[in-house]
């Protein structure tokens, strides 16, 4: 009975230790990106990318409201008033469009005794006829979607570069720390060694101290490794749109096969999405020089007005009286119906010097979209050869380090039969970690060069074919 007590006791608590430690439904573990997926997720949560969506809708609603423009301008309107009611003969100007009724008597002295007094009135001006300028202005609205999208499309396809750089450059950190991990284990194997025969009385002190030397060297160098690693696991993180310093990512093929380079181009196409960005702001420039051209045309409109008005004052005699009541309800109607012709003459050369203005836009825009086709076919050629040298790099890296472990090794065995000085052990043990070092670099810079040439042809297919 006491047995079955005490393993009921010692069952609870483990299961109220596995109940505390085991992860809940909420809590998953670091999950290890691919790149594929690193890419997804940077394209959908990047608040960048997301503000270009909302340029493109913002472009979008523009079009819709350059549209209206086609539709007939229809004011209503409905008024009462308090007001008095003197007047005289003559004329005057408005201030700046704004115009107070004179109409009233004209009387020897004003009286300022007021009354009320109503008007609705209803105005339609259709420009039937402007000579294209609603249908320039519609053409600017669409040209401007188009840049906004071409932007878009530009930084989404620069953002998915970034991101792919910052997956290589973290996975090359992840194994340059390995590497220097390796090289601590190593020295400090060695350093053991090392005092074991000074204590012994075989070697020199001096060996102890520069066995010390180097183990320490190499744990600093670990330090400085994973000091990058973990700066460039944040930088990765913060391109996927969330900072977090334990995310993981994998290895992929990157350090077992070589990507294959049977393509060769010379002549960037013009579906490069930096080329179609600056193309999309010579055509938006384009499409206003036209829209100036054409607002500085007359425009032909049709016009209809109806308006009816109330006054409290009286309409007959010269004699002055009041009723508030009349004055809240309609007595006269009319009605108005026209073609009118508006051409600002005045404006048009206001209108002549934006459009020379904005033509000198158009070649702005132009020359630097030649400035950009040459930087990238420099960047393209640039690329070839920079791909071609660390294919031939990483394939020299293996023989590299065969010599530096074999050099190695002669010289460990060397030095533990007297042979050697410690100084030259040291020295094949530096060479050792640089051609480790070195054969990783090589194989990453291969693939940093292929994402070189992806980037100055504007295909990441290029690149991303090679990892499928």
């Amino acid at each position: 009975m006491k047995h079955a007590i005490f393993w009921f006791i010692r069952s609870f608590k483990l299961f109220l230790v596995a109940t505390v430690l085991l992860p809940g439904p909420g809590i998953s573990f670091a999950q290890t990106l691919t790149l594929s997926q690193a890419i997804e997720q940077g394209t959908r949560a990047y608040p960048f990318l997301k503000s270009k969506q909302a340029e493109i809708q913002s472009a979008e609603k523009r079009i819709q409201s350059s549209r209206t423009d086609y539709l007939p301008t229809v004011i209503l309107q409905d008024q009462y008033t308090y007001a008095t009611s003197n007047s005289l003969n003559g004329s005057f100007f408005p201030n700046e469009g704004t115009s107070v009724s004179t109409s009233g008597g004209i009387r020897s002295d004003n009286i300022y005794q007021g009354t009320t007094g109503s008007f609705a009135s209803a105005v339609i001006d259709w420009r039937v006829i402007n000579f294209g300028r609603v249908k320039a202005n519609v053409k600017v609205a669409e040209a401007d979607l188009h840049r906004s999208q071409s932007d878009y499309e530009n930084e989404l396809f620069q953002h998915q570069i970034r991101i792919i750089d910052a997956y290589l450059t973290l996975l090359i950190n992840q194994k340059l720390a390995e590497v220097q991990r390796s090289n601590v284990e190593r020295a400090q194997t060695f350093k053991n060694v090392v005092d074991a025969g000074v204590q012994s009385g075989m070697r020199a002190g001096v060996d102890s101290s520069l066995a010390t030397a180097e183990a320490v060297r190499a744990r600093l160098q670990l330090l400085e490794s994973q000091q990058r690693e973990q700066v460039q696991r944040l930088r990765l993180s913060e391109l996927i749109g969330q900072v977090q310093a334990g995310l993981r990512v994998d290895s992929m093929k990157f350090y077992t096969t070589l990507p294959q380079t049977t393509f060769q181009s010379d002549s960037i196409s013009p579906k490069n999405p930096v080329l179609r960005f600056f193309q999309s702001q010579i055509n938006f420039s384009s499409a206003r020089t036209v829209a100036l051209q054409r607002s500085m045309l007359p425009s032909i409109s049709l016009v209809g007005a109806g308006w009816a008005r109330g006054s409290g004052f009286a309409n007959t005699g010269d004699a002055f009286s009041m009723d508030f009541s009349r004055g809240l309800g309609y007595q006269a109607y009319n009605y108005l119906f026209g073609v009118v012709a508006r051409w600002n003459l005045t404006n048009t050369l206001r209108v002549k010097h934006d459009y020379r203005s904005e033509q000198f836009q158009v070649e702005r825009f132009r020359q630097l979209y030649n400035d950009q086709q040459l930087r990238i076919t420099r960047q393209n050629r640039e690329a070839d050869t920079q791909l071609q040298v660390g294919l031939e790099q990483a394939r020299q890296a293996p023989v590299q380090l065969r010599a530096a472990q074999q050099a190695y090794n002669q010289a460990k065995a060397r030095y533990q039969n007297g042979l050697a000085d410690l100084p030259t052990l040291l020295q094949s043990f530096v060479t050792l970690n640089r051609a480790e070092t070195d054969g990783y670099i090589a194989t990453s810079n291969v693939w940093r060069y292929l994402l070189l040439k992806a980037a100055a042809e504007g295909d990441i297919s290029l690149f991303m074919n090679q990892i499928k």
